[in-house]
Protein backbone atom coordinates (compact mmCIF):
# COMPACT_ATOMS: atom_id res chain seq x y z
CA UNK A 1 0.00 0.00 0.00
CA UNK A 2 1.32 3.29 -0.50
CA UNK A 3 0.15 6.86 1.20
CA UNK A 4 0.39 8.37 -2.42
CA UNK A 5 -3.47 8.96 -3.89
CA UNK A 6 -3.84 6.98 -7.41
CA UNK A 7 -5.40 10.25 -9.08
CA UNK A 8 -4.99 13.96 -8.69
CA UNK A 9 -8.51 15.89 -9.86
CA UNK A 10 -8.62 19.57 -10.36
CA UNK A 11 -12.17 20.34 -10.64
CA UNK A 12 -13.19 22.85 -13.27
CA UNK A 13 -15.96 25.03 -14.52
CA UNK A 14 -16.21 24.64 -18.49
CA UNK A 15 -17.90 21.45 -20.11
CA UNK A 16 -14.15 19.85 -20.64
CA UNK A 17 -12.29 16.81 -18.70
CA UNK A 18 -9.29 15.84 -19.64
CA UNK A 19 -7.68 12.81 -18.17
CA UNK A 20 -4.57 11.69 -18.20
CA UNK A 21 -4.24 8.05 -17.51
CA UNK A 22 -1.07 6.97 -18.17
CA UNK A 23 1.18 9.84 -16.84
CA UNK A 24 2.20 8.31 -13.65
CA UNK A 25 5.50 6.93 -12.97
CA UNK A 26 4.75 5.78 -9.08
CA UNK A 27 5.32 1.82 -8.23
CA UNK A 28 4.08 0.99 -4.27
CA UNK A 29 6.57 -0.58 -2.69
CA UNK A 30 4.91 -4.34 -3.03
CA UNK A 31 4.46 -4.29 -7.12
CA UNK A 32 8.26 -2.89 -7.30
CA UNK A 33 9.24 -5.97 -5.39
CA UNK A 34 7.45 -8.50 -8.43
CA UNK A 35 9.28 -6.26 -10.84
CA UNK A 36 12.37 -6.50 -12.60
CA UNK A 37 14.67 -3.95 -11.72
CA UNK A 38 14.23 -2.31 -15.52
CA UNK A 39 10.96 -1.37 -14.61
CA UNK A 40 11.87 1.59 -11.78
CA UNK A 41 12.68 3.20 -15.05
CA UNK A 42 8.80 3.68 -16.09
CA UNK A 43 10.06 3.95 -20.05
CA UNK A 44 6.79 3.60 -21.61
CA UNK A 45 5.29 7.02 -19.13
CA UNK A 46 3.16 9.04 -21.55
CA UNK A 47 5.70 12.20 -20.01
CA UNK A 48 5.07 15.52 -19.06
CA UNK A 49 1.41 15.64 -20.19
CA UNK A 50 0.35 17.33 -16.87
CA UNK A 51 3.16 19.99 -17.55
CA UNK A 52 2.32 20.37 -21.62
CA UNK A 53 -1.25 20.45 -20.66
CA UNK A 54 -1.21 23.37 -18.23
CA UNK A 55 -3.10 25.80 -19.58
CA UNK A 56 -5.83 23.41 -19.72
CA UNK A 57 -6.92 25.33 -15.87
CA UNK A 58 -6.85 28.62 -17.47
CA UNK A 59 -9.62 27.27 -20.17
CA UNK A 60 -11.72 26.25 -17.16
CA UNK A 61 -11.21 22.24 -17.36
CA UNK A 62 -11.13 19.67 -15.28
CA UNK A 63 -8.04 17.80 -15.23
CA UNK A 64 -7.68 13.96 -13.79
CA UNK A 65 -4.38 12.73 -14.04
CA UNK A 66 -3.10 9.19 -12.59
CA UNK A 67 -0.06 8.93 -10.53
CA UNK A 68 0.71 5.65 -10.88
CA UNK A 69 2.65 4.06 -13.51
CA UNK A 70 0.96 2.00 -16.29
CA UNK A 71 3.34 -0.71 -15.30
CA UNK A 72 1.41 -1.48 -11.98
CA UNK A 73 -1.86 -1.66 -14.18
CA UNK A 74 -2.87 0.00 -17.13
CA UNK A 75 -5.85 2.62 -16.89
CA UNK A 76 -7.26 2.27 -20.40
CA UNK A 77 -6.87 -1.14 -20.76
CA UNK A 78 -10.71 -3.19 -20.34
CA UNK A 79 -10.43 -5.20 -17.40
CA UNK A 80 -11.86 -8.33 -19.30
CA UNK A 81 -8.81 -8.44 -21.25
CA UNK A 82 -10.10 -8.21 -24.76
CA UNK A 83 -7.79 -6.38 -27.33
CA UNK A 84 -8.42 -3.33 -28.63
CA UNK A 85 -6.97 -3.62 -31.94
CA UNK A 86 -7.78 -7.19 -33.21
CA UNK A 87 -4.57 -8.63 -35.01
CA UNK A 88 -2.14 -6.17 -33.86
CA UNK A 89 0.15 -6.38 -30.72
CA UNK A 90 -0.94 -4.65 -27.37
CA UNK A 91 0.26 -4.49 -23.95
CA UNK A 92 -2.09 -5.92 -21.31
CA UNK A 93 -3.83 -4.85 -18.43
CA UNK A 94 -1.17 -5.57 -15.93
CA UNK A 95 1.81 -5.30 -18.27
CA UNK A 96 4.28 -7.79 -18.46
CA UNK A 97 7.08 -6.57 -20.98
CA UNK A 98 8.19 -3.09 -22.39
CA UNK A 99 7.11 -1.39 -25.60
CA UNK A 100 10.33 -2.72 -26.63
CA UNK A 101 9.20 -6.36 -25.50
CA UNK A 102 11.65 -6.36 -22.95
CA UNK A 103 10.46 -8.52 -19.73
CA UNK A 104 9.15 -6.80 -16.73
CA UNK A 105 8.94 -10.08 -14.77
CA UNK A 106 11.38 -13.29 -14.39
CA UNK A 107 10.45 -16.08 -15.66
CA UNK A 108 7.33 -17.64 -14.08
CA UNK A 109 6.62 -14.44 -11.98
CA UNK A 110 3.64 -12.86 -14.25
CA UNK A 111 0.87 -11.44 -12.08
CA UNK A 112 -1.65 -14.01 -11.36
CA UNK A 113 -5.46 -13.79 -11.28
CA UNK A 114 -5.43 -13.02 -8.32
CA UNK A 115 -2.52 -10.17 -8.27
CA UNK A 116 -4.53 -8.84 -10.89
CA UNK A 117 -7.90 -8.67 -9.45
CA UNK A 118 -6.03 -7.14 -6.21
CA UNK A 119 -4.51 -4.22 -8.74
CA UNK A 120 -8.23 -3.59 -10.43
CA UNK A 121 -9.11 -2.57 -6.67
CA UNK A 122 -6.60 -0.63 -5.32
CA UNK A 123 -5.67 1.32 -8.73
CA UNK A 124 -7.77 0.77 -11.78
CA UNK A 125 -11.43 1.45 -10.56
CA UNK A 126 -10.65 4.67 -8.05
CA UNK A 127 -9.48 6.19 -11.06
CA UNK A 128 -12.48 5.23 -13.55
CA UNK A 129 -14.50 5.91 -10.37
CA UNK A 130 -13.56 9.35 -10.37
CA UNK A 131 -13.85 9.46 -13.61
CA UNK A 132 -17.19 8.88 -13.85
CA UNK A 133 -18.26 11.06 -11.15
CA UNK A 134 -16.73 13.81 -12.66
CA UNK A 135 -18.08 13.28 -15.93
CA UNK A 136 -21.13 13.07 -14.85
CA UNK A 137 -21.02 16.18 -12.40
CA UNK A 138 -20.55 18.03 -15.25
CA UNK A 139 -23.52 16.61 -17.23
CA UNK A 140 -25.61 17.39 -14.90
CA UNK A 141 -24.20 21.25 -14.74
CA UNK A 142 -23.91 21.63 -18.27
CA UNK A 143 -25.88 19.62 -20.15
CA UNK A 144 -23.06 18.43 -23.10
CA UNK A 145 -19.56 17.82 -22.55
CA UNK A 146 -16.09 16.66 -23.91
CA UNK A 147 -14.07 13.86 -22.50
CA UNK A 148 -10.20 14.83 -23.51
CA UNK A 149 -8.43 11.69 -23.42
CA UNK A 150 -4.48 12.67 -23.33
CA UNK A 151 -1.83 10.40 -24.49
CA UNK A 152 1.62 10.69 -25.86
CA UNK A 153 4.64 7.81 -27.71
CA UNK A 154 7.41 7.87 -29.03
CA UNK A 155 7.15 8.40 -32.61
CA UNK A 156 8.99 5.15 -33.92
CA UNK A 157 7.99 1.92 -32.04
CA UNK A 158 7.97 -1.07 -34.40
CA UNK A 159 5.85 -3.15 -32.28
CA UNK A 160 2.94 -1.14 -32.67
CA UNK A 161 2.71 1.08 -36.12
CA UNK A 162 5.47 0.58 -39.25
CA UNK A 163 7.58 3.59 -40.14
CA UNK A 164 7.09 7.02 -38.04
CA UNK A 165 3.77 7.96 -36.25
CA UNK A 166 1.89 10.99 -37.04
CA UNK A 167 1.84 13.81 -34.71
CA UNK A 168 -1.34 14.18 -33.89
CA UNK A 169 -3.51 11.19 -33.79
CA UNK A 170 -7.06 12.08 -32.95
CA UNK A 171 -9.35 8.99 -32.38
CA UNK A 172 -13.41 8.72 -31.63
CA UNK A 173 -13.64 4.95 -31.19
CA UNK A 174 -13.78 5.40 -35.37
CA UNK A 175 -16.80 7.90 -34.84
CA UNK A 176 -18.86 6.34 -32.42
CA UNK A 177 -17.43 8.61 -28.99
CA UNK A 178 -18.22 11.81 -30.60
CA UNK A 179 -20.39 14.03 -32.71
CA UNK A 180 -19.09 13.70 -36.03
CA UNK A 181 -19.21 17.30 -36.73
CA UNK A 182 -17.06 18.31 -33.19
CA UNK A 183 -14.57 15.62 -34.30
CA UNK A 184 -13.97 17.00 -37.75
CA UNK A 185 -13.54 20.40 -36.37
CA UNK A 186 -10.88 19.86 -33.81
CA UNK A 187 -8.95 17.50 -36.91
CA UNK A 188 -9.21 20.98 -39.05
CA UNK A 189 -7.58 22.41 -36.33
CA UNK A 190 -5.05 20.39 -35.96
CA UNK A 191 -4.24 20.47 -39.56
CA UNK A 192 -4.01 24.56 -39.34
CA UNK A 193 -0.48 23.76 -37.40
CA UNK A 194 1.26 22.69 -40.75
CA UNK A 195 4.49 21.88 -38.35
CA UNK A 196 2.77 18.20 -37.50
CA UNK A 197 0.86 15.82 -39.35
CA UNK A 198 -2.49 14.99 -37.90
CA UNK A 199 -4.89 12.12 -38.61
CA UNK A 200 -8.52 11.50 -36.80
CA UNK A 201 -9.17 7.63 -36.48
CA UNK A 202 -6.01 5.94 -37.68
CA UNK A 203 -3.75 3.85 -35.77
CA UNK A 204 -4.59 4.80 -32.84
CA UNK A 205 -9.05 5.61 -32.39
CA UNK A 206 -9.07 5.11 -28.76
CA UNK A 207 -8.84 3.01 -25.81
CA UNK A 208 -10.91 1.91 -22.67
CA UNK A 209 -11.70 5.34 -21.53
CA UNK A 210 -12.71 6.85 -25.17
CA UNK A 211 -14.85 3.78 -26.40
CA UNK A 212 -16.31 3.26 -22.70
CA UNK A 213 -17.40 6.96 -21.76
CA UNK A 214 -18.03 8.38 -25.06
CA UNK A 215 -22.05 8.67 -25.15
CA UNK A 216 -22.98 11.18 -27.80
CA UNK A 217 -26.48 10.37 -26.85
CA UNK A 218 -26.12 11.20 -23.34
CA UNK A 219 -24.02 14.25 -23.93
CA UNK A 220 -20.38 13.10 -23.64
CA UNK A 221 -18.10 13.20 -26.18
CA UNK A 222 -14.77 11.71 -25.92
CA UNK A 223 -11.91 12.24 -27.91
CA UNK A 224 -8.37 10.80 -27.45
CA UNK A 225 -4.97 12.25 -28.46
CA UNK A 226 -2.08 9.91 -28.99
CA UNK A 227 0.40 12.42 -30.20
CA UNK A 228 4.17 11.61 -30.70
CA UNK A 229 6.47 12.66 -27.80
CA UNK A 230 8.90 13.81 -30.48
CA UNK A 231 6.78 16.99 -30.53
CA UNK A 232 7.91 18.23 -27.00
CA UNK A 233 10.12 16.29 -25.31
CA UNK A 234 13.11 13.59 -26.29
CA UNK A 235 12.35 10.71 -26.66
CA UNK A 236 15.07 8.49 -24.64
CA UNK A 237 16.09 8.52 -21.08
CA UNK A 238 16.61 11.22 -19.23
CA UNK A 239 12.94 11.49 -21.02
CA UNK A 240 13.76 15.48 -21.06
CA UNK A 241 11.19 18.13 -21.53
CA UNK A 242 12.29 20.66 -23.92
CA UNK A 243 10.52 23.54 -23.36
CA UNK A 244 11.03 25.09 -27.08
CA UNK A 245 9.37 21.86 -28.59
CA UNK A 246 6.39 22.42 -26.19
CA UNK A 247 6.06 26.50 -27.00
CA UNK A 248 5.77 25.31 -30.44
CA UNK A 249 3.22 22.83 -30.12
CA UNK A 250 0.66 24.22 -27.03
CA UNK A 251 -0.99 26.67 -29.16
CA UNK A 252 -2.73 23.78 -31.43
CA UNK A 253 -3.26 21.69 -28.30
CA UNK A 254 -4.86 25.09 -26.61
CA UNK A 255 -6.92 25.85 -29.70
CA UNK A 256 -8.94 22.39 -29.86
CA UNK A 257 -9.35 22.10 -26.17
CA UNK A 258 -10.84 25.91 -26.75
CA UNK A 259 -12.90 24.85 -29.33
CA UNK A 260 -14.27 22.36 -27.14
CA UNK A 261 -15.14 24.09 -24.20
CA UNK A 262 -16.98 26.73 -26.48
CA UNK A 263 -18.55 23.98 -28.95
CA UNK A 264 -22.34 24.49 -29.47
CA UNK A 265 -24.11 20.57 -30.12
Amino acid sequence: MTALPVFTLHQGTKPLLVSIPHCGTHIPTEVGAQLLPLAQGVPDTDWHLPTLYSFAKDLGASILQANMSRFVIDLNRPTDQTNLYPGQDTTLLCPIDTFDKEPLYAAGQTPSQAEIDRRKALYWQPYHKALAQELERLRLQHGQLVLWDAHSIRSVLPRFFQGTLTDLNLGTGGGTSCDPALAEAVLACAKTATAYTSVLNGRFTGGTITRQYGAPARGIHAIQLEMTQSTYMTEAPPWSYQPTLAEGVQPVLRQMLDLCVNWRF
